[in-house]
């Protein structure tokens, strides 16, 4: 296998947009978050937040029924959308052309979600990062990866990863055939670990920021959120992706000291993304 790039500071700095001081909730980019079912509606409370304290500046939320209360009251910035059923997705349906969309946390695996998924990835057209529930849905139908955008982010962890690409027996055997599933479909695969891995093609992005902490229930949901934020404010697929990794991991180093590794939840990566972008403003 080959050497990874290192994605550090220095490699971030060059890729990061500050805020023009003249801008706009218009021009900060829509971005939609397709997420939850019935007692997982936690996992799209978690990914739109963090894709709004990201620095988009509106994001729509669909999800089933159940979670319209919980989102409203959890998240008043959010503007929410839902589904005719109650506890699952049955028919995504937007009333919006948003600049990226990140589906898949909490969405369960019904035969009528994934009947959903398919009905979506048919038409969607917008830049796309697929999580959770979309990975094992995609592994379970991977005729359907055609469907899927060139260039759209995928987030397995080692689970969703091994039901994506089949058991390897060796960590090089696991690059290899992570890299030719990204170069078959055109994908770029965020391995998440300790460390993450980036894989586009033949590339190799390795991060150098988090730790042990965020091996936490939500620590996911919250990542998809920050990607889905940076595709929809205009950052190139594989930018977003590595701009998302740092700083997500970022927030687990400023936030130790005070934490512990025992005490940090995914709502503490949430409340430390205004620390780590004050880090890169200066």
């Amino acid at each position: 296998m080959k050497s990874p790039f290192l994605i550090t500071k220095e490699e971030i700095l060059k890729i990061y947009k500050p805020v023009n001081p003249q801008t706009h909730k218009g021009l900060q980019g829509h971005a939609v978050i397709i997420a939850g079912s019935y007692g997982k509606i936690g996992a799209g409370v978690l990914a739109s937040k963090s894709c709004l304290k990201s620095g988009c500046g509106l994001v729509t939320t669909f999800v089933p029924k159940c979670g319209y209360q919980i989102l409203q009251i959890s998240i008043p910035e959010v503007m929410v959308v839902t589904d005719e059923n109650a506890n699952f997705i049955t028919n995504i349906h937007l009333p919006l052309q948003p600049q990226a969309i990140g589906i898949g946390p909490g969405i369960g695996q019904e035969l009528a979600t994934q009947k959903a998924l398919f009905e979506f990835l048919r038409i969607n057209k917008a830049p796309l990062v697929l999580d959770a529930d979309a990975l094992n849905i995609l592994a379970e139908n991977q005729s359907w990866l055609g469907l899927v955008p060139e260039n759209t982010i995928l987030t397995p962890h080692p689970k969703e990863l091994e039901r994506l690409i089949g058991k390897w027996n060796s960590e090089s055997e696991k690059f290899q055939k992570t890299t030719a599933f990204s170069e078959k479909y055109n994908l770029i695969i965020i391995m998440k670990g300790a460390p993450t891995h980036i894989i586009y093609k033949n590339e190799i992005y390795e991060n150098t920021t988090g730790n042990a902490a965020l091996a936490t229930a939500g620590s996911g949901d919250t990542l998809t959120g920050i990607i889905t934020s940076f595709l929809a404010q205009g950052y190139e697929p594989k930018n977003a992706a590595k701009l998302a990794v740092f700083l997500h991991g970022l927030t687990a180093d400023i936030a130790l000291p005070e934490t512990g590794y025992q005490s940090f939840i995914a709502s503490n990566i949430i409340d430390n993304l205004g620390k780590v972008f004050l880090e890169l403003d200066n």
